[in-house]
């Protein structure tokens, strides 16, 4: 099967293009060796099938970060059948940068006009034939996100494939044409593949090149001494990019023509950008933007009408028996929709799904064991132990595939890439520059990936600050233990709304993110910010197919965990709260004499200062079992909760009087959970922060081992978790019970603020 490779920079719309070639054929990997996603899928539209291979977006082919050398060797080494180039025809002259870069190395390339129907649209037009006789390949006119000429695209570089390319450079007519041709003489002789792209890199002294060519050299360093350059100052990789920008501008940019227009007038994404990017406005219009989407997400009060109308529930309808059922199957459908108050679509969606499948589901099988003649420890473990943990996992997918939808419509309408824009000017303050901000908005989604993008940064202690607080921005796999804990609070204490607690707790893990960032860049991880250069994309609607492929990816990895690591955790945890440690199988009622609340409550003190440690009582321990689960998947905190609560249901039940709690669901799991312990509300709060601030799942903590490399500051990184979500909670349940204790902890900020101050003035005065 012939491999074709996908090249070009960020933004060009090299994803849309690689989801609209392969479709469902697409699937995620990793590359041999490192922690990168390797994203592969198959075309089937040509004379044969095509393995696509789409490589990480990168400017250049220098080493200046990993993901441009795993891009380099990769069509260096791997030899892939053709590469097609992605070129954003709307920004001409600095994709092709790149282009000319792949050219000098001897593959067959096929250049793809990309976002043509925005050039269009704008009146611009671009000459392909002139563009590709004068570079050398094949030029075709795409649009990736409305899918118009991709059949041509494939077949020009399945044509291409089935021929050889020696590779050219723009450097002929530049005053380093003759030096570059005399390395690339001394390396073909050497038997170097690829000799005129090495010659050019060892030329720019590319760090990568001199260690692969050290007896090269010296050689190449006499040439050098015989060239003379007042400009450059003898830079060589500046004298090699100069003179690629004057060659693109004079032999590539006359195939583009402008519409000639009277005066300047500014694109709809220009006068957008007058608001949306604004020095003063950007970041509230984001916070708002950010609270909107929590707020359609789990509000049950859309828009706060049924406050501000004061709506009637269901009960003042008389639409619920004497037992608070629904009077009938249309009733049953319209409490997903409305009850006192209309519900958010997330809610709604969150609804139907348990209400209507999920919890029809589980019961309908919870009825059949119950009515086996199962022993009875089994009949308990497949009902409680299985059945409830993982429906209590599944019954937070609807909420977790809508946050992550518009996330997702936030990235792919190229809004993320303003937010990284507005949030350099404060980031460079704390000594990061605005692209760690892209690798910290994908901890939303999972931190796997949102670490493995922190191979865009050059800076490797940049690099290793990031990877620590892309944690605090809470994933998908901690959004159920937000919004059940909310929940509960809202449900059982009636305080606040679900979505306002949720929105605080996520502002929570970006302010942690930012002090602790701050700290670090001052002390361990002290270094220059590195400059911050992108290119900010236009609006676009987000395609309807590639959102689609993104939820069904995330619907495909939530359900696999639930059904393999969750589903071990809980079938374990019941088994360990069941069992005494002489092996006799436990009652409910006896939960306190199991093997798991033995070891529990041995540990539970350290978490005293939290609020859910020894002042909690016999039942207390709980809470540690589900934190310390949670180490292993985040989904796991919830899946305790609910075979734990199984547990305690009937005990709570009898505290208040018999009420009904379905320990399968989230909300109603946390509440049994409450009763039994008399936790407070502030310790609830703080719970859901040492949670998204702690050592995240095992998967995350393999990831950053893997990025970090240096087996000391991995360590020290487990440190820092475990301190930042210690120091974090404590301070969030001291200041909810004693307010005064607010002082005490600003007090201590400042003296650590003081004392780092006064650390840095006198290093800096030792080192002049």
């Amino acid at each position: 099967m012939k491999r074709f490779a996908l090249a070009g920079n960020p933004n060009c719309g090299k994803t849309t293009l690689f989801n609209s070639l392969t479709g469902s054929t697409a699937h995620v990997g990793n590359w041999p060796g490192v922690t990168v996603d390797k994203k592969t899928g198959t075309y089937k539209k040509c004379a044969e099938p095509i393995e696509i291979v789409d490589l990480p977006g990168i400017y250049s082919l220098s080493p200046y970060t990993p993901e441009e050398v795993i891009a380099r060797n990769y069509i260096l080494d791997e030899s892939p059948d053709c590469v097609i180039n992605i070129v954003d025809a709307t920004n001409l002259e600095r994709n092709l940068y790149l282009t000319t870069q792949i050219a000098e190395i001897d593959v067959p390339m096929v250049i793809a006009l990309n976002m043509m129907d925005e050039v269009e649209k704008a009146g611009d037009k671009i000459d392909e034939a002139l563009l590709s006789s004068r570079l050398g390949v094949p030029v075709v006119k795409i649009s990736a996100l409305k899918e118009t000429g991709l059949k041509e695209l494939m077949e020009e570089a399945y044509a291409a494939s089935l021929k050889g390319r020696q590779g050219k450079t723009v450097l002929e007519e530049s005053a380093l044409a003759h030096l570059v041709g005399d390395v690339k003489i001394a390396l073909k002789g050497q038997g170097v593949k690829d000799p005129l792209f090495h010659a050019v890199k060892l030329v720019e002294n590319d760090s990568i090149e001199t260690e692969m060519h050290k007896e090269t050299v010296p050689m190449i360093d006499e040439f050098k001494a015989t060239f003379e350059d007042d400009v450059f100052g003898g830079d060589f990789e500046a004298l090699v990019a100069d003179a690629r920008y004057k060659y693109i501008s004079k032999h590539f940019a006359p195939a583009l023509s402008k519409k000639k227009t009277e005066k300047f007038s500014m694109s709809r994404s220009d006068k957008a950008d007058k608001v949306m990017t604004h020095k003063i406005w950007g970041i509230p219009i984001f916070l708002l933007i950010l609270f909107a989407i929590f707020h359609l997400t789990f509000s049950e009060d859309f828009l706060y009408l049924g406050k501000i109308f004061s709506l009637p529930s269901l009960e003042e309808l008389g639409l619920l028996t004497a037992e608070g059922e629904p009077l009938n199957y249309g009733v049953r459908w319209l409490a997903c929709l409305y009850d006192g108050a209309i519900f958010s679509p997330g809610v709604i969606i969150n609804n139907i799904w348990n209400n209507m499948l999920v919890g029809e589901l589980f019961g309908w099988l919870g009825g059949l064991v119950e009515g086996s003649s199962m022993a009875p420890w089994a009949v308990g473990l497949i009902n409680n132990g299985i059945f409830d943990g993982v429906a209590s996992v599944l019954s937070f997918l609807p909420p977790i595939l809508v946050l992550f939808l518009f996330f997702s419509i936030l990235e792919d309408s190229g809004y993320m890439a303003r937010i990284a824009f507005i949030l350099d000017r404060m980031f460079r303050r704390f000594g990061l520059s605005g692209r760690a901000f892209m690798p910290m908005i994908m901890g939303f989604g999972c931190s796997v990936p949102a670490m493995i993008n922190t191979r865009t940064l050059a800076d490797e202690k940049e690099r290793a600050a990031t990877v620590r607080v892309i944690p605090f921005f809470s994933c998908g796999a901690k959004l159920p233990i937000l919004t059940a804990v909310a929940g509960a609070i809202v449900a059982y204490f009636g305080v606040g709304n679900a979505d306002v607690i949720t929105f605080l707790m996520y502002l929570l893990g970006i302010v942690t993110a930012i002090v602790a960032v701050l700290l670090m860049r001052n002390t361990t991880l002290k270094g220059e910010t590195p400059p911050f250069i992108m290119e900010l994309p236009a609006y676009h609607a987000p395609q309807f197919k590639n959102l689609m492929a993104h939820l069904w990816d995330k619907t495909k990895h939530f359900v696999k965990k639930a059904f393999t690591i969750i589903l071990a955790s809980t079938i374990v945890i019941w088994l360990l709260t069941h069992f005494s440690f002489a092996w006799k199988f436990l009652e409910d009622e006896a939960i306190n004499e199991s093997i798991l609340a033995g070891i529990s409550q041995l540990v539970q003190p350290i978490f005293t200062p939290l609020g859910f440690g020894s002042q909690l009582g016999q039942y207390g321990w709980v809470f540690v079992v589900a934190a310390v689960a949670g180490l292993i998947a985040k989904e796991n905190v919830i899946a305790t909760f609910a075979t734990l609560a199984s547990c305690l249901v009937a005990m709570a039940n009898q505290n208040v009087g018999g009420l009904d709690i379905a320990a399968e669901e989230g909300i109603d799991a946390v509440q049994a959970m409450v009763l039994a312990t008399g936790i407070t509300v502030p310790a609830l709060i703080s719970f859901i922060a040492f949670n998204m601030t702690t050592i995240p799942c095992f998967a995350a903590v393999g990831t950053a081992k893997a990025e970090l490399q240096d087996k000391k500051r991995f360590n020290g990184t487990l440190i820092f978790w475990l301190a930042s979500s210690y120091v974090v909670s404590a301070a969030v349940y001291t200041i909810g019970m004693w307010w005064w204790t607010l002082f005490l902890w600003l007090a201590a900020a400042a003296a650590v603020t003081s004392f780092i101050i006064l650390r840095n003035k006198r290093a800096k005065a030792k080192a002049v």
